[in-house]
């Protein structure tokens, strides 16, 4: 007698594999999709913790330099609102050089060079106002390593007639970052070992006779004391040697820092006006032109700023009693405007070196997050290709299971059955 074998049908097992399938493939499925909605591979960190940390700090650094940059924006903008400046102080500085040339007229009356000496004036005002301007912010243009909101103070009664109310030195840029102010010590205030700014003044010399001279030259930096000095004219000698004239002159420091000075004597030829050189002075040299006469007096003073010598280019030639006297203001003016307009040009430079610091730290920020940000795609980025193409066939397998299991639920008994 033949065996019948008989099996029993269960689906419960299938049922669940396939519903398991469908889960598995679609929670994959939706991940390809959220993968291809995003342009990311790395959506969270545990799609793949190297990459994500590794975007992480390309994220970081990227950030770093978005904040650098605006810094170095606004640092940009400041120096640049210098050095505009500058360029109005400089053309102020030209039109004031100006109106002291056309006072060395010597067809002038005084009345005249009171008007010019109104005209400087307010010029002088103006570029006073450029010298504390401010940022943007409110913060001083030229205010060194630090300074009072109103960097230049003046004019005083007391010497020194102007002040740099600040700590003079200019601040130091780095990889990322440049000043956001110019020292403007090194461009406005004078310092006589530096500069040689002197304002020489001969008001006590007659219309009668001229006598006039160069500005003060610096022969040895380390000897200047910043002191005033006072020459005077103690004798004028015409016989002794005929043809020639021997003047005996007298320099007086104040305040004495060197010491008393001797006496000093010099010659010419008594047929032409005599050019004497007076070296008596520690680390200075200062020419005198004409014709010398015993009383006379010639004042030499330290201007310890721009605007020092502003106001005595005013002061001199608006005061001018006779010819002789403009024509010393004038001289003396236009000296020292000259090398307070070379001070003011270097610092103009530095402001254009800024400049060109800030443009050089912008162009390797960019080169850097470039670099930065190829660092980040590499670590959580997709390749859309890639994706695309895993997401068809995790579809199509998604929609293979999902017929399977159709297929599975018609597995019944009384489908065997029928």
């Amino acid at each position: 007698m033949a065996e019948t074998s008989f099996s029993r049908l269960s689906t419960a097992n299938t049922y669940d594999n396939a519903l398991r399938n469908i889960q598995s493939r679609q929670s994959a499925l939706a991940s390809l999709q959220e993968n291809l909605t995003s342009g990311k591979r790395v959506v969270v960190a545990s799609d793949d913790p190297t990459g994500a940390a590794q975007a992480e700090r390309s994220l970081t650094r990227l950030s770093r330099i978005a904040t650098d940059q605006r810094a170095l924006e606004a640092q940009r903008n400041s120096i640049a609102m210098a050095e505009s400046t500058l360029g109005n102080i400089t053309d102020a500085m030209q039109s004031f050089r100006e109106l002291v040339v056309t006072a060395g007229n010597g067809t002038h009356t005084a009345e005249e060079r009171k008007t010019i000496a109104l005209q400087l004036n307010g010029l002088r005002e103006q570029i006073l106002g450029y010298a504390n301007r401010k940022d943007t912010n409110g913060m001083p243009l030229f205010g060194a390593l630090a300074s009072a909101m109103t960097p230049f103070v003046g004019p005083q009664g007391a010497a020194p007639d102007y002040t740099f109310a600040g700590l003079p030195g200019q601040r130091v840029s780095t990889d990322v970052t440049i000043p956001f102010t110019l020292d403007g010590d090194s461009a406005f205030m004078h310092h006589s070992a530096r500069d040689g700014v002197f304002n020489v003044t001969t008001s006590t010399i007659p219309g009668s006779r001229n006598l006039q001279t160069s500005g003060v030259q610096v022969s040895n930096p380390a000897q200047i004391t910043g002191s005033a000095y006072t020459l005077g004219i103690s004798a004028v000698d015409t016989t002794t040697v005929p043809g020639t004239t021997t003047v005996t002159y007298s320099v007086t420091e104040n305040p004495s820092v060197s010491g008393p000075i001797a006496p000093q004597t010099a010659s010419y030829p008594s047929a032409q006006p005599g050019t004497i050189t007076v070296t008596a002075m520690p680390g200075l040299t200062l020419n005198l032109t004409g014709t010398p006469a015993v009383g006379d007096t010639i004042s030499i003073s330290p201007n310890p700023s721009v605007f020092s010598v502003l106001d005595n280019a005013i002061r001199d030639i608006g005061g001018a009693v006779n010819a002789n006297a403009a024509a010393q203001a004038v001289g003396q003016a236009l000296h020292n405007i000259d090398i307070g307009m070379s001070r003011i040009s270097a610092v103009r430079g530095q402001a254009g070196d800024l400049l060109n610091r800030a443009d050089r730290i912008t162009s390797n920020q960019q080169t850097r997050s470039i670099q930065l940000e190829a660092d980040r795609s590499r670590a959580e980025d997709l390749d859309m290709i890639k994706g695309v193409s895993d997401f068809q066939k995790q579809q199509t397998g998604y929609q293979a299971a999902l017929q399977s299991y159709a297929q599975v639920q018609k597995l019944s008994l009384f489908n065997y059955i029928s």
